[in-house]
Parts: C-alpha cells; sequence; structure tokens
C-alpha cells in the first residue's frame, strides 16, 4: 500500500519549524491544487520498450561521443518532476521579461542549457505542440546531439532564473530543429550542470556563473534526492521527483557524512569518479584502474553504461541472465524473481553504496524475464569521454552533491528515513515557480559582475527541513512519453 499524501505531508510538515531558507510563492499560484486521479499503470508491450531502451543507450552513445552582490540568496530549491517511471528528473527555469516558466532535464552529464523556440521544425511534431516554447532573437548557430538524433538552432542571451538565482545575459541555445521524438509535453529543454569546459555553446553554465561569482552562493554545490517510482505498479507518468538544492544540501534528506571523492587529476568537464570496486550477488566484478574506471556521474542518464566485458562480468553472477539480443541488443534479461544484490565503491572511499534490487531492473519484459538497467557501451579509447556512464539507477540510492572545490569532487550520503518516505508516495507534481525576490548576477566581456535585487535570506549551508513553497503548489497535468535522457 502506498504512503498517503497527507501522513508524507504531515511528516515533512513537522520539520519546517527550523527550516530557515522558504522560497516566496506568487499568490496567484499559492495554495491552488488540482485533484490527483489514480489509474492503472499502462503495461508496454516489448516492441515499445525496446524502443525506449534503445533510445537510451544510443542517446549515451551519442552525447558522450562514443565512435559579490548588494543583497543575495544564499542558497535555493528546485522541486523536481519524475517523469515515466524514472525515465528522467526535470526541475523548471524561467527566462525573459516578464518570465516565462520552462520544464527542463537537470543534467549532471553536459554543460549546454537549450530550449526549443517558437520557430522549431521537426520531422514529426507528435508531442511538441503543447510545451512552452521560448520566442527567440537570433545570434550564432548551435548544435548539440540528443538520444537517437539531434537538435540544431542558433545561441541567444536572456535573463534566466532558477532555484532562486537569476542571471542576466545568459547565453544558451535556442532549437529551431529537432528530429522526431526529441522533446515532449511537457519538457521545452535541458539545463546542463556539468562544467564550461564541455560546452557545445562554449557558454558559462548558470550554476558555474554563480560559482565564479564571489559572496553569491554559501556553498558551491548542488545536491540531489531522486525518488523511485519504477518499482510501483499504479504510479503515473508524473510523480513527484525529488529535490534539487543549490548553495546548501539539506540535511533532512540524508543522515551521517558525506562521502567526498575528489574527480581525478586531468579529467575532462564532466563530474567523474574512479570506479574502484563493484560486487554483484556477493562477487567482486573485475574492473580496470586509473583512466579505463572513470565513471560521468551523470543525472540525466536513466541506467548505467560500461563497457561490454564489465556487463558481461556482471551478468555472469546472475543466474538465469542472457544477452537480450536483436531489439535489446547491448542489454541482458534476467528472471524477475531474482534479487540482485549489487553495491559499487568510488576513489579512496571504503564505503560501498547498494543498488537496489528494484533499480537494478528497467521493466519486466511479456516473456516475465526482466531487462537489465546495465548495458554496454562501445569502446572510448582515444577520446576524452569516460567509459563509464552511472545514472540514475545508482543515484536514485544515495544523496548526492557536486562540488566545485578545487578540485572538484563528488559526494554521497545514505539516504534519511524521510527521503527513503517519498519513494513511491502519493503527492502532487510541483508547477513551476517564480520567486518574489532573486539574487541576480550578470555575465560580462571581462568576467561576472553582480546585477541588482534580491534578498538575504541568511540562511547557512545546511538546510533543514523542506522549502514549503512546494509543497503548497499545485500538479502539473500534461503527460506524454519522453525520449530517454
Amino acid at each position: 500500500m502506498r504512503d498517503s499524501l497527507p501522513l508524507s505531508l504531515l511528516a515533512l510538515l513537522s520539520l519546517l519549524s527550523t527550516t530557515v531558507n522558504v522560497l516566496a510563492v506568487p499568490s496567484a499560484v499559492s495554495g491552488q491544487s488540482i485533484p490527483i486521479i489514480r489509474r492503472s499503470r499502462v503495461p508496454q508491450n516489448d516492441k515499445d520498450l525496446a524502443a525506449w531502451a534503445q533510445k537510451h543507450k544510443a542517446y549515451i552513445e551519442a552525447k558522450y561521443g562514443f565512435s559579490k552582490p548588494t543583497e543575495k540568496r544564499a542558497n535555493g530549491l528546485n522541486l523536481l518532476t519524475d517523469l515515466q517511471f524514472d525515465s528522467s528528473y526535470f526541475g523548471s527555469i524561467a527566462v525573459g521579461t516578464p518570465p516565462t516558466t520552462f520544464n527542463v532535464i537537470l543534467d549532471t552529464g553536459s554543460s549546454d542549457l537549450w530550449l526549443s523556440t517558437s520557430t522549431s521544425e521537426s520531422t514529426s511534431r507528435q508531442g511538441q505542440d503543447n510545451i512552452p516554447q521560448y520566442n527567440p532573437s537570433l545570434n550564432d548557430t548551435f548544435s548539440i546531439q540528443y538520444g537517437s538524433g539531434a537538435a540544431k538552432g542558433v545561441l541567444g542571451k536572456d535573463t534566466v532564473q532558477f532555484s532562486g538565482f537569476q542571471v542576466t545575459g545568459q547565453t544558451f541555445g535556442l532549437v529551431t530543429q529537432t528530429t522526431a521524438q526529441l522533446l515532449s509535453t511537457p519538457l521545452s529543454g535541458l539545463m546542463g550542470l556539468a562544467f564550461e569546459d564541455i560546452a557545445s555553446s562554449g557558454a558559462t553554465p548558470f550554476w558555474q556563473t554563480l560559482v565564479n561569482t564571489p559572496g553569491t552562493l554559501d556553498s558551491p554545490l548542488m545536491a540531489f534526492q531522486l525518488s523511485r517510482y519504477t518499482n510501483v505498479t499504479d504510479a503515473q507518468p508524473l510523480e513527484p521527483g525529488g529535490t534539487f538544492n543549490i548553495g546548501a544540501v539539506n540535511s533532512s534528506l540524508y543522515t551521517g557524512d558525506i562521502d567526498y571523492q575528489n574527480t581525478p587529476d586531468g579529467s575532462p568537464g564532466y563530474w567523474i569518479l574512479e570506479l574502484t570496486s563493484m560486487s554483484v550477488q556477493g562477487n567482486s566484478i573485475s574492473l580496470p584502474s586509473g583512466e579505463g574506471a572513470w565513471a560521468a556521474i551523470d543525472t540525466g542518464t536513466t541506467g548505467v553504461g560500461m563497457p561490454a566485458e564489465i556487463v558481461q562480468n556482471i551478468f555472469a553472477q546472475v543466474p538465469g541472465s542472457q544477452p537480450a539480443g536483436g531489439q535489446f541488443d547491448g542489454y541482458y534479461t534476467y528472471p524477475c524473481s531474482t534479487n540482485i544484490d549489487a553495491q559499487v565503491g568510488f576513489g579512496n572511499s571504503s564505503n560501498r553504496w547498494t543498488i537496489s534490487s528494484a533499480d537494478f531492473a528497467f521493466q519486466q519484459l511479456e516473456d516475465g524475464s526482466c531487462l537489465g538497467a546495465f548495458f554496454e557501451l562501445p569502446s572510448s579509447s582515444g577520446t576524452t569521454t569516460p567509459p563509464i556512464i552511472i545514472g540514475d539507477t545508482f543515484l536514485k540510492n544515495v544523496y548526492s552533491v557536486f562540488r566545485a572545490s578545487n578540485p572538484p569532487s563528488v559526494g554521497f550520503a545514505t539516504l534519511s528515513s524521510t527521503a527513503v518516505s517519498l519513494n513511491g508516495a502519493d503527492g502532487p507534481v510541483p508547477l513551476p515557480t517564480i520567486v518574489s525576490s532573486l539574487s541576480g548576477v550578470n555575465p560580462t566581456s571581462t568576467g561576472v559582475s553582480v546585477g541588482t535585487g534580491g534578498q538575504n535570506n541568511g540562511a547557512s549551508s545546511t538546510t533543514n527541513g523542506v522549502h514549503v513553497a512546494g509543497l503548497a503548489v499545485s500538479l502539473l497535468t500534461a503527460v506524454a512519453p519522453l525520449l530517454l535522457w
């Protein structure tokens, strides 16, 4: 039986007495609600699921190229939406004056912000007619690959708001051409949260502008808690997806210490850790060392991509598993009745992090077998692309923190009981919100200068509790399938 919303809300609201960073919600949306109608999860046949799996695999290969202010907001929050049973997680930004909100994938595996434009052309318009689109003033050309296709357009600049912060003159991609199914309702684009070094646009990412502006953030970090609905039979295509924080961590969502590990020397502009240990069913998996074990920690990826020999060794530990082949080439199947015990470790840490059996499987196939979430990637030899991509299959199991220290580091912590209780819980999906007071910065040709406006809320680098703003707003109702990111 799934937890009811009132019980979850009571549990979360009980923490708010110590909350120090509350976003203001416009009166026009505060307290509104739309009734939730539950229905059975629609099963997918193998043909549809195969297309889903291969688009995910193709996306990873294409994405990684295989073959000081007067006043400031110290930290901010963006509540996430879980799309299509943990396939993707998105938040909201606002662009322009007056601001218009857009839903965007929050992706630590890329560095570009881009939006579909009102002049967009596509080989297929299916699923795109109802998404908000940006009306641009056009500039330089822009091109980036996602999934089984590509997005092309131009670069423009405008004011962008995100998680209580505002950057004036943010450069971003304006997508005017897309291949079929690249975007679907309710998504309008993607916000990259990796480093400028790998930005196709050459633009400084929004988050990095904040980090580069002294006094803007309490701490130079971003943190994620991702919810799980893949094993919930009556899950809806849109569900509450978790929490994104910038400038602070949310201490109510994890327990113990955050185990930070530095990115390896010489690694490119991804959030990379060295995968140093892995076991499946209690058996150690042989791993390469050094660059051969570099793994991108990627919130924009659903599963886990690895070199073929590692994936083969993983499934060799699972009785009854076999290569899926055919339309599922690169994947493995195994009996759904098998409980999977999988653990991973990173860097010099002695910690081992468990991947739940529910996350080890993508979905059940028509023959009753399960499709594994670990899939084969081609060799990345001779490129700067990390050979291992670790996505939400792992990240749903930990509280993850991306810290722009010197060197940069990625940290994991054990999820708290509060965070775990959000998995599969009934609740409204948050509407995009525009806060009433913002901290503003302005990138210039000579660096980053501080803009005007904003409000110092006195928040520290640790936020206790869950923001009222996200609990008060209502759910987003538009639903459509999305190409896996």
